[in-house]
């Protein structure tokens, strides 16, 4: 299925019938990662899944966003499949849009779902530190401007050498998109968070550590924290029956 947002052809898939519940996918991935809890659920609520813009069949934005446009877009698309207060499911950055929206009062979900949550800015090690510095002091000496026009070609091999996986697979503009998203750090709002909180966590990922788990937990003043040993992070996925009885007990 298809809608149109802000002139942009916006793919979702909507099943079941019964309590409302919206799944946002995480950075890069696609509504298809939910298609187990999507047939778990499916008989007792109506499910809604969203391809964020670029993702799946989505049109991409021409202009890059920050974390306002991607609650700004879900409001939006909730209005336009109305679907009213439903319970909110987030993988990685999926999470991270709903713990904004959430503490900042733009929706009032009766529950919240946080699967392996993007959202916190985690410590970085010394050797994420010395990649990060690296490449800075690259891209100042290529960007000067006697050898700038004629080092374009090496300022994309340092990018893609020094760059993320999810960095270097995206466009310019989700790139841009993603360096915002990636500094931004919630922990001074989520405690604003007043709804029962459910956290499903793989204690072995790398992305969203557990340490951000923990530290979200102890904000969320109604929240649970369920951790499933030796995932990463797509727990969910790896893990699936575990994490499916969990989200029943819970929803």
């Amino acid at each position: 299925m298809n809608v149109c947002i802000d002139n942009l052809n916006i793919e979702y898939t909507e099943q079941g019938n019964g309590t409302p519940v919206l799944l946002l996918h995480g950075w890069g991935s696609s509504f298809d990662v939910y298609k187990g809890i999507i047939a778990t659920l499916q008989n007792r609520c109506r499910l809604v899944a969203v391809n964020f813009p670029g993702c799946g069949n989505s049109d991409t934005m021409e202009n890059p966003w920050n974390l306002e446009d991607y609650c700004d877009f879900v409001l939006k698309f909730m209005k336009a499949v109305n679907l009213e207060n439903p319970i909110m499911i987030g993988h990685s950055h999926g999470g991270r849009v709903i713990l904004k929206m959430a503490a900042e009062k733009m929706v009032n979900p009766p529950k919240i779902v946080l699967l392996d949550s993007a959202g916190l800015i985690p410590p970085k090690t010394f050797k994420q530190k010395f990649r990060a510095k690296s490449f800075k002091t690259i891209k100042n000496v290529l960007t000067l401007p006697l050898i700038k026009n004629h080092s374009q070609g090496l300022l994309e091999k340092a990018r893609r050498h020094y760059g993320s996986a999810d960095y270097n697979a995206a466009p310019e503009v989700l790139r841009k998109t993603l360096v915002s998203l990636v500094n931004t750090d919630l922990r001074d709002i989520i405690g604003n968070i007043k709804c029962p909180t459910l956290l499903i966590w793989g204690d072995k990922d790398t992305a969203t550590p557990i340490s951000d788990a923990k530290i979200i937990e102890n904000l969320i003043p109604d929240a649970g924290l369920c951790v499933l040993e030796g995932c990463g992070h797509y727990s969910f996925c790896e893990k699936p029956y575990q994490a499916h009885a969990i989200l029943n007990s819970f929803i």
